[in-house]
This record gives structure tokens, C-alpha cells and sequence, in this order.
């Protein structure tokens, strides 16, 4: 039975892992949609970083999970501590907490990470998915990109990603990442390079956790994400499918829209 949201009547506690070690390129901005976002409703939201000084007990109360990008060292540095909550971790994502990892992050959930210099860096298995830095001769996949969602447990719900679908972000990685057997991916490329420039595949999709290169951050142009990640966590925590109050998305619109346009698409 779908509930109509009261003001007031839910509580959000957003997991916001090592935001001072992996925060490039305006990852906050995606917790700060996020935040907003719920806030506008009337949902009460808290943001716990999840870091080197972190307990146990504070990752068993998350209900939505984030985690933006980072330079090779800092992943480095980060992937050590994060193997000390990944059965936690782990836990969460197999009852289908939702989760956002933009930019490098979903490396740390993929099999590994094989930087240009430097040993491999094994991540957590979470995501199928193996990640090789090209190496410093090799061209950085970077730029703005238009992709189209393609994984159907986001585009078969009540609340439709905006435009059909349709995403925009801003990508900057050496690594080129492959979907193994198992992994699904997130959308597939308009225009923009996405995982590794040759399948045509951004991003990659675990039960409710989204992996993606995009970032910029990607959150305040795709509303709809953050959306669709609000109304899994209210599902997943209280156990009751919800009906979010609409938004005027005009900004977040218009900012696609010229996005979408200086790649030559109409959307």
C-alpha cells in the first residue's frame, strides 16, 4: 500500500564515506541535493561521515550511502580503512540500502583498481567490475557526457528519471573499468567516453547501489536520481512504498538542457 508523505514523518541518516580523502570535483554538491531534496518535503535528514575515526555502530544506521572521488594516493589510503567495514558495508547493500559512488569510488567496490603506478588496490567485489589505469601516455577520458539509463530497476519505478532517461555529467578518469558477467550497467553513452571509452557502458548497477563516472557533481543535474535513491532508502527503512511531493526541477532542467545542447543534442 502506497503512503502519502506527511511532513515530519520520516527520518534519513545519509552515510557520507571519507569526505575529506574523496571529495574532487564538487562531489559535496551530491550530498547537499540529497539533503535538500528531503528537506524540501519535510523529511529529517542527518549526515554521518563514515571515516578513519568511524565505529561499527555508525554504518548500521545508515539508510543511504555516498561516496565521491579521488586521486590514486588518496584511494590508496582509503581502500585500507574501508576493508575494516566491509562486512557492514556489505551488509547494507544485500538489503538493498540504496547508494550513490561517483568518480573513483565505484573502483573501491569493484574487484580492483590497477593504478598507472603503484601496486593493485583490491576493492571490496561489491560491484563485477575490474578497473586498469591506461597509464600516463594513454588520453584521459574527459569532458562532458549524455548517456541514456538502460537498468531496469531504475527506469521501472513511479518516480521516471527526468527526460526519459536521460542523464548528464562531467567525467575525468585514466581508469578504464569493464563490466564482468554478472554486472549490469547504469546507461549507455550518447556522447562521452563512460567506463572505458569502447563498450559504449557508463556506470554499473547492484541492487539499489549506482556506480558512475559522472560527477560534477551529477546529483543537481539528474534530480531525478537523488529521488529515486530518497524513495528506496524511505522503502527500504520503513518498509512502505511512498509518494514523494513533486519539485520545480526548472534550474536542474535548464542546466541539462545546456549541457545537452553544446553536445549537440536536443532533448
Amino acid at each position: 500500500m502506497t503512503q502519502k508523505l506527511k511532513a515530519k514523518s520520516y527520518q534519513l541518516n545519509i552515510g557520507w564515506l571519507y569526505p575529506e580523502l574523496m571529495s574532487t570535483y564538487g562531489d559535496k554538491g551530491n550530498i547537499m541535493t540529497l539533503q535538500k531534496r528531503c528537506e524540501w518535503r519535510g523529511i529529517e535528514v542527518k549526515i554521518i561521515n563514515i571515516d578513519q575515526r568511524s565505529k561499527i555502530p555508525d554504518l548500521k544506521t545508515i539508510d543511504l550511502l555516498f561516496a565521491g572521488g579521488a586521486q590514486d594516493r588518496e584511494q590508496s589510503i582509503v581502500i585500507q580503512n574501508l576493508k575494516k567495514h566491509e562486512t557492514e558495508i556489505r551488509k547494507l547493500i544485500e538489503k538493498e540500502v540504496p547508494a550513490l559512488f561517483v568518480c573513483g569510488a565505484p573502483q573501491l567496490f569493484g574487484k580492483y583498481y590497477e593504478p598507472s603506478i603503484g601496486k593493485r588496490l583490491d576493492g571490496l567485489g561489491i560491484f563485477d567490475i575490474e578497473t586498469i589505469h591506461a597509464g600516463p601516455q594513454k588520453k584521459r577520458l574527459t569532458g562532458n557526457v549524455i548517456a541514456k539509463i538502460i537498468n531496469k530497476n531504475i527506469l521501472n519505478t513511479k518516480y521516471p528519471i527526468l527526460h526519459s532517461g536521460i542523464i548528464v555529467g562531467f567525467e575525468n578518469h585514466g581508469g578504464r573499468t569493464y563490466l564482468g558477467k554478472y554486472a549490469k550497467p547504469f546507461a549507455m553513452v550518447i556522447k562521452g567516453y563512460g567506463n572505458n571509452g569502447e563498450d559504449g557502458t557508463e556506470g554499473v548497477v547492484y541492487k539499489n547501489a549506482i556506480g558512475s563516472y559522472l560527477h560534477g557533481p551529477l546529483l543537481p543535474k539528474n534530480p531525478g536520481i537523488a529521488d529515486w535513491l530518497i524513495t528506496k532508502a524511505i522503502t527500504t527503512k520503513y518498509k512502505q512504498k511512498v509518494t514523494l511531493a513533486p519539485l520545480d526541477n526548472a534550474v536542474s532542467n535548464q542546466a541539462k538542457s545546456v549541457i545537452a545542447r553544446r553536445l549537440g543534442i536536443k532533448l
